[in-house]
């Protein structure tokens, strides 16, 4: 188990700024000034509503909301890598764990991997779980849930290497809980006979004959071990100057600022968030 947690830890790295320790100082340049122009599409392409954004920038200099944006940012890419991790443990641990008869990757946007499990009596055809990992319930909107379902259900339905019956399958990696079904608000009526959502407490067990405890435990000793993450919070990061000089260059150059490098004109920065 402990090897697909570190598995799992490797394979959804993705550093917000890996600078390589040998880097020479034009490689450290270029890698800021990437950065910087990577920082100025998120700030065009992420305001929280342009009327207000525009609103709350206003004299603000450009270094500010630069490192906000960048904190942001690296909070956003830190809940997907937690995602990613927890789907690559489930499926390394489901193969691990030696209680299916088969796991492999589904290999599509829908779904993570499919997992087939017979039954002790043999007096079914095997079951095949199509499975998709999210970290929590609310990672899906209310609205989204029946795209996400109907979207699974068909890769299941359309599969021609299944033998035998199948089970959609949301696994909740955080959130606490068993398993439950999907319902309409009003009607209460299963958004799908098909489709189950297995909460942490339910999940894990399930795929790994861990409690959730024991995962967050042992994902905890694996992250204490690997020196190359500080554990840091986005809010103590100290963003290099060299990204901010780079980030308030693009800002410059669109005319966003002032000479002083302050936001000035809010209905100028109205139009840039609008424009495709």
């Amino acid at each position: 188990m402990k090897r697909a947690i570190e598995r799992a830890a490797v394979k959804s790295r993705r550093e917000m700024l890996s600078i390589p320790p040998d880097a020479t100082e034009e490689e450290t340049a270029e890698i800021y000034e990437k950065e910087g122009k990577e920082l100025f599409k998120y700030f065009k392409k992420y305001p929280t509503d342009p009327a207000a954004s525009a609103y709350q920038m206003k004299g603000k200099h450009y270094r500010d909301v630069g490192a906000e944006l960048f904190r942001n940012r690296t909070l956003q890419k830190e809940r997907m890598n937690s995602g990613w991790r927890y789907q690559f443990l489930a499926v390394d641990a489901a193969r691990a764990s030696g209680r299916f008869k088969s796991v492999s990757d589904i290999g599509t946007a829908e779904g993570d991997f499919n997992a087939v499990v017979g039954f002790i009596d043999d007096a079914y055809e095997d079951l095949n779980l199509y499975t998709s990992v999210k970290n929590r319930s609310n990672t899906l909107g209310g609205q989204d849930w029946p795209k996400a379902i109907a979207a699974l259900e068909a890769v299941a339905a359309v599969d021609k290497n299944r033998i035998g019956p199948y089970l959609c399958v949301f696994g909740i990696a955080i959130d606490r809980g068993e398993r439950y079904i999907k319902r309409e608000k009003k009607t209460k009526r299963a958004q799908s006979d098909n489709t189950e959502v297995w909460q942490s407490d339910f999940f894990w067990p399930f795929f790994t004959n861990h409690t959730y405890e024991e995962i967050m435990q042992m994902m905890l000793e694996v992250l204490e071990e690997d020196d190359a993450d500080t554990g840091e919070l986005p809010a103590a990061i100290n963003v290099p100057d060299e990204v901010l000089d780079a980030f308030g260059k693009k800002c410059i150059d669109a005319g966003l600022v002032d000479r002083l490098g302050r936001f000035d004109n809010t209905k100028k920065l109205v139009s840039f968030f609008c424009q495709k």
